[in-house]
């Protein structure tokens, strides 16, 4: 993907012509393929023209206590221009009871400012207090085993449900318990 955006995946995104764009296709990673990389890169120009970028978007649409309703305007924005159905596989809205745990970390490295360099911090106006923890089937099984979580599924619901309980450990920063959580499932015998 970089090599196909000239190693400059924000200069292409804000300039691209549909000349640029068939450089994209062919792309495949995984379940992502090159009909979603064109509409990503004409789906992020349009969110940076039209709302101050991602950041722009989650300041506007931030709650005090987290940030899933921001999640959801992220998603109803970036596909508000023609786009391929296929695509919004690609962005979770916990407002459709998603745990959205791929834009939660992104979240978490974004504002976050940590010393280990995991987290990078760029991100100045939201506040690591309203961090939801990136929940999946090893933090979630690791947050059931320390009674932090009763729900039985990994879902939007078990998201506010372990905010609530890692709020309660620390109200500024509740996210930085994710590392351990998924580390105790994933490397340790717990």
């Amino acid at each position: 993907m970089m090599h196909r955006m000239d190693f400059s995946p924000f200069e292409f995104v804000m300039g691209h012509s549909d000349k640029d764009l068939e450089n994209l296709k062919g792309f495949v990673h995984r379940t992502f393929n090159d009909l979603d990389l064109i509409q990503f890169a004409k789906s992020l120009r349009h969110i940076y023209e039209n709302y101050g970028g991602l950041e722009g978007v989650f300041n506007t649409y931030a709650e005090p206590d987290n940030l899933q309703f921001a999640i959801h305007k992220l998603k109803t924005h970036f596909f508000e221009i023609p786009h391929s159905e296929r695509t919004q596989k690609h962005i979770s809205d916990p407002l459709k009871n998603s745990a959205a745990k791929r834009l939660n970390m992104f979240l978490r490295w974004m504002v976050r400012r940590d010393q280990t360099g995991v987290d990078f911090g760029l991100w100045k106006q939201l506040s690591p207090a309203q961090l939801s923890c990136p929940l999946d089937v090893h933090s979630g099984r690791i947050a059931r085993a320390l009674g932090l979580l009763s729900r039985k599924q990994d879902d939007a619901k078990a998201v506010i449900e372990l905010d609530q309980a890692l709020r309660s450990l620390d109200p500024d920063d509740p996210v930085k318990y994710d590392f351990a959580l998924f580390g105790m499932s994933v490397f340790e015998e717990f």
